[in-house]
């Protein structure tokens, strides 16, 4: 009987916790990978900024007046030219 509630909540566990958070983790790369100039993103630091440049690992981003070079893994989501954000 123990074995049978253990893996019953084995199985809640990888449906509620750990199968949404590796889907989150491959939209997330799934959108870096898809960046291109011109987007306007948000880093997970809280800067707005438009992508001038991409490389394999970094993105330049303009933001305000000056140039700043990210990681890629720092941008969190894409912002639509109406304020409206897009994951």
């Amino acid at each position: 009987m123990q074995i049978i509630m253990l893996v019953l909540m084995l199985v809640v566990f990888y449906f509620f916790l750990i199968r949404p958070q590796q889907k989150k983790q491959k939209e997330l790369k799934s959108f870096r990978e898809n960046l291109k100039q011109g987007d306007k993103v948000v880093t997970i630091g809280g800067i707005h900024g438009k992508i001038l440049e991409i490389t394999d690992t970094t993105v330049l981003i303009s933001s305000e007046g000056t140039k700043l070079r990210f990681e890629k893994s720092a941008i969190s989501t894409a912002v639509a030219d109406n304020l409206g954000v897009q994951a």
